[in-house]
C-alpha cells in the first residue's frame, strides 16, 4: 500500500475521513521509509504516525537486526519513553563509522553535491563469492560491506583491514563465529552482528590504533578489544562473557553504550593513560552523540526515613519538618531515661539527702511560694540571659525550649550544588576519555579500572555481583552520574592515589566492604548519592584521602556511615547519615576532616565517634534520635566540636574520655535522656572481660570488639590485597608511615579539654557529668533544666575549672563536687535550682560566685580539706548561706549573703561546732530591716549578676590551626581500645 504524499492534497480531511484506529491498523503495514514520509505531509499526519509509538514503531526497533531491545542489558523490561525516538537516535549512531568526509565549509547548498559513495556487497561463505574472510578484505574498496553468511571463519594469521568496510553478519546473532585478530590500518570500520572468539595465538581480536571502529550488536567470548588513542571505538548493544574485556589507552574519546560485561577475570574496561594530544575525525561526531544522552532531572535523593519525618517545610526554605516530640521518641526506643547499656553509676549523690535537706524536704518541696515574696533578688540581666529569653518573633531559642529542635536542613539537590561549585559543573559537563553508560557489569572481578591519568565517565550503568565495580588509581579522573553499584565483594567505588572526579546520583548499596572507599590523597566530589545497606561502613576515608562529601543519604550501613582514618581528611557537608547499625560518623587513628551541616540521626551507636588521635572540626551538625550518645570523644580523642545540635538521644549527648582532648563550643545539648555532657575517666583494665563479653554477638561481630575488628578490617586487606597485587601496587602501608614526631606536630598543642559556650538543657540526668583523671575547662556554659544537677564532679585528680558558667532551674542542686576532687568555682551564677546551690567535699576554690534563690543551701562545704571560699553574694530560698559541716579546713572571707525569706529560720552563715580550722572574715550578712518595707532594696551590682560572659563567638575556621598534610597510609589493624566506657557504644567502623 502507498499513501499519496502530494502536498495539494487536503491532508487532513483525508485523516478525517477514516476513524483513527482504523488510519493505525492502514499505517502499520508501512515501511519505516514511508512513514518517515508521511510525517513531512501536514501536521495533522505528523501526529498521526507519532500516536503508533507502542505498536508500528515499536515492531520497526526490536525488529532490527542492528540492534537489541533499548533498555537492554540493565533494564529490558523497561519501556522506553518513545520507540520512535529509540530508532532515531539507533539510525543516527550507526552512521556514525561513514561520517569521515572531508567538511566543505564554503557553502551550505554543497553538501547537496556530494558525492555518494558508490557501496558494493561481498558475500563470504559456503557457496557464494568467497570462502574466507582474508579472500574477500584482498579485493573490497572503501565502504563495501562484507556479509558473513552462517559459519564459523577462522584464520591463522593476523588480517588487517587497509580500506573503510563494513562487516556484517547474516542471520541471527551467535550464526557467524570469526577465530581472527583484525588490526585496523585504516580510517574508519564497523562490525555487526558477529561473535569473536580468539585466535589460537592471540586473546586480542581486535585493535586500532588511529582509525575509528563501530561495533553494533556483537559478543565477544574470552576475547579482548584493544583502542589506543587517538583511535576511538563506539560499542553499542554488545556482550562480553567468558573473561572478556576492552582496553583503552590514551583515548580521547570512545563510547560503550548498551552494553553486558559479565565473568571478567580482571576489569571489564580498563582506561589507561592520558587522551592522546591528537584526535581523530570521529571525536566530534562520538562528543555530538554523547550530549544527546537525555539528561534526568536532578532532584533530593529519597530515602525511607521521609516517611517518618514528614515533608519539607516551604515556608521555611531548605529545611525538613521533624514530626516527632521527646515523649514520642521515649516511646518509641523503650520509654524512660536509661540508655540500654549504658550506665549510672550507684552510689553517686548530688546533695539532696544530706542533712540539711532531709530535715526540711516538706520545705524544698513548697519552696515554689517563697520566689513570690520580695526577697527575690532580680537576676535575669546576667551575661548569659539572651539565651533564655523569648526572641522578637515570639519563639524560644533551643535552650529554654521545652520542646527539642522541629527542623533539619534538607540536602542540596543535584543542580544546587553543581550551581555553587563550578569545579564539579566542569566535571559534570566534561566529555572526555571513555564514555560508558546504560551498561551492565555483572559476575565478575571488576567493573571499570583507571589507571595512570585516564579518563571516564559512567552513566547511567549497573554495577552487580563483582569483587569491586570502579576502580581510579594514579591521578585518574572518574565522573560516575546515576549508576546502580550493589553486591560487589569489597568496596564499592575504590579511589586511590591522587584519583579525584565527580560522584553524583548513584545508588551505591548492599556492598562487602565501603560503598566507597578513599585513600593515599584521592580528592573526589560525592554528591546526591544514596549509600545504604552496606554490610560495612557507607564511605571510608583513609590514608591521606581527601574529598568532599555532601547532600547524600548515608543510611541503613551495618557499620559506620562514614569513617574516617589514618589521616584521613575529607569535607562532608549537607548529608542525612541516619538509621545505621553502628556510628553516623566515626574519625579514628588520626583522622581529620571537617564535618559540618550533616544530619545524623537514629543510629545505634554514638552519632559521632572520636577516639585514638582522630581530630576534625565537628561544625553545626544536627546529631539525635540516636539509640546511644550523640558524641562520644573516646580513648586520645580531639577536635573541635562546635556549634552543634545534639538532641533526644537515648544515652548522653557528649560523652567524652578524660583521656582526650577535645575543644566544646557554643553546642546546644538538649533532651537526651541522660547526661547531657559527660567527661569519665579511662576504666580499670579488671573488667575487660567482662565489658567485651557484653558485646558477644552483637552486630553479628562475635567475641570481643577486639577481634571483631581485627577480623573484619584484616578480612578487608586480604580482598585489597588480592586485588592490588596483581596490578603491582605494593600493599606495604608501613612504608608510607610518617615518624611518630611529625605526626605529633601536626596537631595542635592543647593539654587541657575545654568546654565553652555551650547549652546544656532539659536533659534527663546531670547537665555535666564528671568523673575525670585529666584537667578540664569549663568556661561559660549554660546549664538549664537539667532533670538531675547542673554540674556533678564525682572525680577530679587535676583540676576542673568552672568558670562563669550559669546554672539555673536544673531539678536538682546546681553544683556537686564530691570528696577527693580539685575544683576551681569561679564567677558562676547558680539560680533558682531545686537542691543545693553548691555542695563541695572536695578541694579548690569557690570564689566570685552568685547563688541565689536555690531550694536547699547556698553553699554547702563538707569533708574538705582545704577550701577557699570567698567574695560570693549567696541567698538561699531556705536552710543556711554557706554552711560549713564537720572537720572543714579553709577559709571564708567577704561573702555576702542575703536573707531569703523571713521564715526560714537557719543561719545564714553555719559552721559546726568544734570546727577551729576554718577562718571566718569580713562575712556580710544581709537582713531586711523593720521600717515597714517588705522588699529590701537588694540588687546584684559592681558587679552585675554573674556570669559575666557573653556566648563565644567559637573558633572560626580561620583561626583553627592549619592541618599539615601528612603522606600517611597505615596498615588497618588496630585493636579496639579495651578501656573505653561501658556506657557509650563503640562504633565498629570500616
Amino acid at each position: 500500500m502507498r499513501v499519496p504524499l502530494s502536498p495539494g492534497v487536503s491532508a487532513a480531511m483525508e485523516v478525517g475521513s477514516l476513524p483513527v484506529e482504523l488510519w493505525r491498523v492502514i499505517l502499520a503495514y508501512l515501511p519505516l521509509p514511508d512513514l518517515g514520509r508521511c510525517c513531512q505531509v501536514c501536521r495533522a499526519w505528523r501526529e498521526l504516525i507519532f500516536s503508533l509509538d507502542n505498536t508500528r514503531w515499536r515492531q520497526l526497533c526490536l525488529g532490527c537486526p542492528e540492534c537489541r531491545h533499548p533498555n537492554w542489558p540493565s533494564q529490558p523490561y523497561l519501556e522506553p519513553a518513545s520507540w520512535r525516538e529509540a530508532l532515531k537516535q539507533h539510525a543516527l549512531a550507526t552512521r556514525t563509522w561513514t561520517r569521515n568526509g572531508q567538511e566543505l565549509q564554503s557553502s551550505a547548498c554543497l553538501l547537496f553535491f556530494r558525492r555518494r559513495k558508490d557501496r558494493r556487497v561481498w558475500h563470504v561463505g559456503p557457496g557464494c563469492e568467497f570462502e574466507t574472510l582474508r579472500g574477500a578484505l584482498g579485493v573490497v574498496g572503501p565502504y563495501d560491506r562484507v556479509a558473513l553468511h552462517p559459519g564459523v571463519y577462522e584464520e591463522q594469521a593476523e588480517v588487517v583491514l587497509k580500506v573503510p568496510v563494513e562487516l556484517v553478519g547474516v542471520g541471527r546473532l551467535g550464526e557467524v563465529a570469526l577465530l581472527v585478530c583484525i588490526e585496523q590500518q585504516c580510517s574508519t570500520a564497523r562490525l555487526c552482528n558477529l561473535v569473536f572468539m580468539p585466535p589460537w595465538f592471540s586473546t586480542v581480536v581486535y585493535k586500532t590504533s588511529w582509525g575509528h571502529v563501530q561495533l553494533d550488536n556483537c559478543n565477544f567470548e574470552g576475547a579482548q578489544l584493544h583502542i589506543r588513542g587517538p583511535g576511538s571505538c563506539q560499542a553499542r548493544f554488545c556482550s562480553f562473557s567468558q573473561g572478556s574485556s576492552a582496553h583503552l589507552l590514551g583515548v580521547v574519546l570512545s563510547l560503550l553504550d548498551s552494553c553486558d560485561f559479565s565473568g571478567s577475570d580482571t576489569a571489564s574496561v580498563t582506561v589507561e593513560g592520558p587522551p592522546a594530544s591528537e584526535r581523530n575525525w570521529a571525536c566530534k561526531h562520538l562528543a555530538a552523540l554523547a550530549r544527546t544522552f537525555p539528561a534526568q532531572s536532578s532532584s533530593t535523593p529519597k530515602g525511607p526515613e521521609g516517611s517518618s519525618t514528614g515533608e519539607p517545610d516551604p515556608s521555611s526554605g531548605n529545611v525538613k519538618k521533624e514530626n516527632m516530640n521527646m515523649e514520642d521518641w521515649k516511646r518509641r526506643t523503650g520509654g524512660n531515661a536509661a540508655c540500654q547499656g549504658t550506665v549510672i553509676e550507684d552510689g553517686w549523690s548530688d546533695g539532696e539527702h544530706t542533712e540539711g535537706e532531709e530535715e526540711n524536704q516538706e520545705a524544698i518541696d513548697n519552696t515554689k511560694k517563697f520566689f513570690t515574696l520580695d526577697y527575690k533578688i532580680p537576676y535575669n540581666h546576667h551575661g548569659l540571659s539572651h539565651l533564655l529569653k523569648t526572641r522578637a518573633d515570639g519563639s524560644l531559642p533551643p535552650a529554654s525550649s521545652p520542646d527539642p529542635p522541629s527542623v533539619t536542613p534538607e540536602p542540596l539537590t543535584l543542580q544546587q550544588e553543581l550551581d555553587r561549585d563550578p569545579e564539579a559543573q566542569m566535571l559534570a559537563s566534561s566529555i572526555l576519555g571513555c564514555i560508558l553508560r546504560r551498561c551492565l557489569f555483572r559476575d565478575g572481578k571488576g567493573g571499570v579500572h583507571l589507571s595512570n591519568y585516564g579518563q571516564a565517565r559512567l552513566e547511567e550503568n549497573v554495577f552487580r555481583g563483582l569483587n569491586y565495580a570502579v576502580r581510579c588509581i594514579q591521578h585518574s579522573t572518574i565522573v560516575m552520574l546515576r549508576n546502580e553499584v550493589c553486591e560487589c565483594r569489597a568496596s564499592g567505588v575504590f579511589l586511590r592515589l591522587s584519583a579525584q572526579g565527580l560522584i553524583a546520583e548513584n545508588n551505591i548499596h548492599s556492598n562487602g566492604e565501603a560503598g566507597l572507599d578513599i585513600r593515599k590523597g584521592a580528592n573526589p566530589i560525592i554528591l546526591c548519592n544514596k549509600i545504604h545497606s552496606g554490610l560495612r561502613s557507607g564511605v571510608v576515608v583513609l590514608g591521606n584521602g581527601k574529598g568532599s562529601v555532601r547532600s547524600n543519604l548515608i543510611y541503613n550501613n551495618k557499620e559506620a556511615g562514614v569513617y574516617i582514618l589514618f589521616s584521613g581528611n575529607p569535607v562532608v557537608s549537607g548529608n542525612r547519615i541516619f538509621q545505621g547499625q553502628a556510628a553516623g560518623v566515626a574519625i579514628n587513628e588520626n583522622g581529620r576532616g571537617l564535618i559540618t551541616e550533616n544530619v545524623i540521626r537514629e543510629n545505634q551507636w554514638g552519632g559521632v565517634d572520636i577516639r585514638r588521635g582522630g581530630d576534625p572540626i565537628l561544625r553545626n551538625n544536627y546529631i539525635c534520635y540516636g539509640y546511644s550518645d550523640g558524641v562520644v570523644v573516646g580513648e586520645r580523642g580531639r577536635g573541635l566540636i562546635e556549634g552543634n545540635h545534639v538532641y533526644c538521644n537515648k544515652g548522653c549527648g557528649v560523652w567524652v574520655m578524660s583521656s582526650s582532648l577535645p575543644q566544646l563550643l557554643g553546642n546546644y545539648i538538649v533532651h537526651n535522656c541522660m547526661y547531657g555532657l559527660a567527661v569519665f575517666c579511662r576504666k580499670d583494665p579488671d573488667n575487660i572481660e567482662a565489658r567485651e563479653g557484653s558485646w558477644h554477638g552483637q552486630e553479628g561481630i562475635g567475641g570481643d570488639i577486639g577481634n571483631g575488628e581485627r577480623r573484619g578490617v584484616e578480612g578487608e586487606a586480604r580482598e585489597g590485597q588480592e586485588n592490588f597485587n596483581e596490578e603491582g601496587e605494593l600493599f606495604a602501608w608501613e612504608s608510607d608511615l610518617d615518624s611518630e614526631d611529625e605526626r605529633h606536630s601536626a596537631r595542635r598543642s592543647i593539654s587541657v579539654a575545654l568546654m565553652e559556650g555551650n547549652c546544656v538543657s532539659y536533659n534527663g540526668a546531670v547537665g555535666l557529668y564528671v568523673k575525670s583523671s585529666e584537667a578540664l575547662n569549663v568556661l561559660a556554659n549554660l546549664m538549664n533544666r537539667n532533670c538531675g544537677p547542673g554540674i556533678a564532679v564525682l572525680q577530679s585528680a587535676q583540676l576542673t575549672r568552672l568558670v562563669t558558667n550559669c546554672i539555673v532551674e536544673n531539678g536538682r542542686g546546681g553544683v556537686t563536687v564530691e570528696k577527693d576532687c580539685r575544683v576551681e568555682l569561679r564567677g558562676n551564677g547558680i539560680y533558682e535550682n531545686s537542691g543545693h546551690g553548691v555542695r563541695f567535699s572536695g578541694t579548690g576554690q569557690i570564689a566570685e560566685n552568685d547563688v541565689v534563690g536555690n531550694c536547699g543551701y547556698g553553699i554547702q562545704v563538707s569533708a574538705s580539706t582545704d577550701i577557699k571560699v570567698v567574695r560570693n553574694r549567696v541567698q538561699p530560698a531556705q536552710g543556711c548561706g554557706i554552711a560549713l559541716l564537720g572537720p572543714v579546713k579553709g577559709v571564708v572571707h567577704d561573702n555576702i549573703l542575703f536573707q531569703g525569706h523571713p521564715e526560714n529560720k537557719k543561719p545564714l552563715l553555719h559552721t559546726d561546732a568544734g570546727n577551729e580550722s576554718c577562718v571566718l572574715r569580713n562575712n556580710s550578712i544581709l537582713r531586711p530591716n523593720n521600717s515597714g518595707t517588705s522588699s529590701p532594696p537588694w540588687l546584684l551590682e559592681n558587679p552585675p549578676p554573674r556570669p559575666l560572659a557573653t556566648s563565644p563567638a567559637g573558633l572560626s575556621s580561620s583561626q583553627y590551626p592549619s592541618r599539615l598534610g601528612i603522606s600517611m597510609t597505615t596498615r588497618v589493624g588496630a585493636a579496639v581500645e579495651s578501656g573505653c566506657h561501658s556506657g557509650s557504644m563503640f562504633c565498629s567502623i570500616l
